[in-house]
């Protein structure tokens, strides 16, 4: 197989890949060079391709942001959008990061990082694929325990309608709700709302 035909079957499988990827499969970096000026492969940002014209998914941002970012998690508004809480549409992929982690720079998409430590950042973690990429964003549950965590920033009414449509579309319990707002310290706070929410 020739690297040109190499690099468009790797970019087929993943649809976003880092050169450090195409490196690893010895893919010099003249080869990729060469396709992007022929228009056959697409430079999303530095380091960071794609094939032109794939079909991708409306969360094809959060692919690219996971591949420039792979520790950080997604949270907060972009995952009421992902989990379909919300129709607001942000400005910015909101991205938590542990503690004193590097801050990512991701030039392409606007993103706004949040530092979590210990287990507020590592509860609730889950992983799924997009556009081939594995991406890492927080639970329904632990989703709705961060907006009331972060009420003030992000507004209650927010936090509210995330609440409603978590138990709404049982993505997730009361259960869950309560154990991740335990861990983020807001269980005080939730359980009015909690109660309002289950007996309306």
């Amino acid at each position: 197989m020739t690297s040109h035909s190499k690099i468009i079957a790797i970019l087929q499988k993943k649809r976003v890949v880092r050169s450090c990827e195409l490196d690893a499969q010895g893919i010099s970096r003249s080869n990729i060079r060469r396709l992007v000026e022929s228009g056959e492969v697409l430079r999303i940002s530095r380091g960071l391709y794609r094939l032109p014209g794939t079909a991708v998914s409306e969360n094809i941002s959060l692919a690219e942001v996971s591949k420039l970012a792979p520790r950080g998690v997604f949270c907060l508004f972009t995952a009421l959008v992902f989990h379909k809480f919300t129709v607001q549409v942000a400005p910015h992929v909101c991205i938590a990061i542990e503690g004193t982690a590097w801050k990512p720079k991701i030039p392409m998409v606007k993103i706004r990082v949040y530092r979590f430590s210990g287990e507020v950042f590592k509860a609730g973690i889950e992983e799924h694929t997009v556009d081939g990429v594995k991406i890492r964003v927080y639970s329904a549950a632990k989703t709705v325990a961060d907006c009331f965590k972060m009420r003030n920033k992000i507004g209650l009414d927010v936090a509210l309608e995330a609440l409603r449509e978590a138990l709404r579309t049982k993505k997730a319990s009361s259960e869950e709700i309560h154990k991740m707002a335990r861990i983020c310290r807001v269980e005080r706070i939730i359980r009015p709302y909690m109660e309002m929410a289950v007996f309306s």
